[in-house]
């Protein structure tokens, strides 16, 4: 079997590639239309059948249109963050999806060109794609401070069965299992033996089924009994178009302590510790949190004596030209004389364009410093390493951007005990973002084996275990919050102790056997 002759024509390439693109979206949430990864089978099949007077370019064109379609289904939520300010910015929002959707695209159509010039014209070319494809999604994590959202790899909804092996392999490594496997259906587009065909499909699937198998023994071992500690998740269900302008200031704490000294359900305890999302309040945290401030009289009195409230905030350090911001994490304890702050975690992995300015003089220019409404925007805080806040078992703070990154739980620190995630997934509106948030989020739980207490301001706020399952949540455009337990930690996985060595063992041996397979072709040409 093979596609007809004009799939190879100028405009049917397009088309299949911007297809391709289109359908390996569709596979993240909120659609979770897992059989669109045969897209990436589709990419190989159009590389491999890239134009040959110019082979490198044509593959090229076809890996970054197919890129920028999948990339413009992923992220065209950012556009919802211009729309804040509709008058001021709405304008600019097609412009920065279709420049994001295309410059990440660029790097699927150089693994296309990488692809095309080192691929054997054998079967093995499957493991090839899946290995160059894995790599640029790795640079996508860590160049230009990297934004690695919706790896392939999470397009699977993380605490089912497949998504357990990110215990294992991690993210990178999930990504480079899934390329393979639906790369591997491609081959029926080509030249290839009709048995080579049948193989491929036959293994493809046969490691997706073990894969299966390995994630449902993994949720059906032993539960995980929850811990003692009772956690309660605010989500004030505050809208970012309604939280910048002073008049509503009142209301937005109001809504916050209201929430905090709500009594939990007959015969549920009091939870120990509060969790507000980042930014929870508009304004820097010292003016909020000074004494002899209506606001920190407020607090107190939402707060029990002994109750732990962990909340997002800015906050700054210096004064007059001096000074710099931080968004952070901020642990306070209701004691009999007021608040004591027992630990801060500034935010280490900060957003170009939404927290700080690369170009910060040309993007002035433009207009894009008015997203960011903390002075000349946001410094970066130290690596990260676990808060130890008193009365609380350690935990790691992920603050909104820094859960997309695998391996961010730092491992020359102690185990947390689990994962504190603050985000403001507002910005976003009621679109795709949150939800894809909360599942690229829960990967990390997966690969650390770790617990994690999500708070944003309107969703999705959750409760997470350790293995990436959700026992709780708050959905977009809901009020209210979240008493639970907090889940117990899974034992050490093999990802933490491992990380990311496997993925680059596996890939570097693919692409070097590749590499002298056609070597040797070019020796036996001559």
């Amino acid at each position: 079997m093979s596609f007809p002759g004009w799939v190879t024509g100028r405009w049917g390439a397009i088309g299949l590639a911007l297809i391709a693109g289109l359908a390996a979206a569709l596979a993240h949430p909120p659609f979770g239309f897992i059989p669109g990864l045969l897209g990436f089978g589709l990419l190989l099949h159009l590389l491999d059948r890239a134009n040959t007077e110019r082979p490198l370019r044509s593959a090229f064109w076809r890996g970054w249109l197919a890129g920028s379609a999948y990339f413009l289904v992923c992220t065209w939520w950012v556009g919802e963050a211009f729309m804040v300010d509709v008058a001021a910015h709405g304008w600019q929002a097609p412009f920065a999806v279709g420049f994001l959707a295309c410059g990440l695209g660029l790097l699927w159509g150089a693994a296309g060109v990488v692809y095309r010039r080192i691929a054997p014209s054998h079967a093995g070319r499957v493991l090839v794609f899946a290995a160059v494809f894995a790599v640029f999604e790795w640079l996508r994590g860590h160049i230009l401070t990297g934004f690695p959202w919706d790896l392939p790899g999470e397009a699977w909804r993380a605490g089912g069965w497949v998504s357990q092996s990110a215990s294992v392999i991690g993210a990178y490594g999930l990504s480079l299992v899934t390329l393979a496997l639906a790369a591997a259906f491609g081959l029926w587009g080509g030249t290839d033996t009709r048995a080579t065909k049948l193989a491929a499909s036959a293994i493809s699937i046969g490691v997706l089924i073990l894969m299966a198998a390995l994630g449902a023994a993994r949720l059906a071992g032993p539960a995980l009994e929850p811990t003692s500690l009772r956690v309660r998740v605010v989500q004030a269900d505050i809208e970012q178009t309604d939280k910048w302008t002073p008049e509503s200031f009142r209301a937005i704490f109001d809504a916050y302590t209201s929430l905090t000294a709500q009594r939990p359900n007959a015969g549920e305890p009091v939870p120990q510790v509060v969790i507000w999302p980042e930014s929870a309040i508009p304004a820097e945290a010292s003016s909020y949190l000074a004494e002899g401030t209506w606001t920190r009289d407020a607090l107190i009195a939402a707060l029990r004596p002994g109750q732990i409230l962990l909340m997002g905030i800015v906050r700054t350090d210096g004064v007059g030209s001096a000074a710099r911001y931080y968004n952070s994490v901020l642990a306070l304890r209701r004691d009999a004389g007021g608040l004591t702050p027992l630990a801060t975690y500034d935010k280490h992995h900060l957003v170009p364009f939404g927290e700080y300015m690369p170009a910060d003089g040309l993007m002035g220019a433009v207009g894009f410093k008015a997203l960011v409404h903390v002075g000349e925007g946001f410094s970066e805080g130290p690596a990260p390493a676990p808060m130890t806040p008193a009365g609380l078992p350690p935990l790691q703070a992920l603050i909104c951007y820094e859960s997309l990154f695998p391996a961010y739980v730092a491992n020359d620190h102690p185990r947390p005990a689990w994962i504190a995630n603050v985000s403001n997934d507002a910005w976003f509106g009621k679109t795709s973002g949150p939800w894809q948030h909360l599942n690229l989020a829960s990967y990390r739980s997966i690969e650390e084996g770790l617990p994690m207490v999500r708070a944003t301001p309107t969703g999705v706020s959750a409760v997470v275990d350790a293995l990436g399952r959700p026992l709780a949540r708050l959905t977009l455009g809901e009020k209210g919050v979240i008493d639970a337990y907090l889940p117990a930690a899974a034992p050490t996985t093999a990802y933490r102790t491992l990380r990311d060595w496997p993925f680059w063992i596996v890939v570097l041996t693919i692409i070097t056997t590749s590499t002298r397979y056609i070597n040797l072709r070019k020796k036996r040409v001559t």
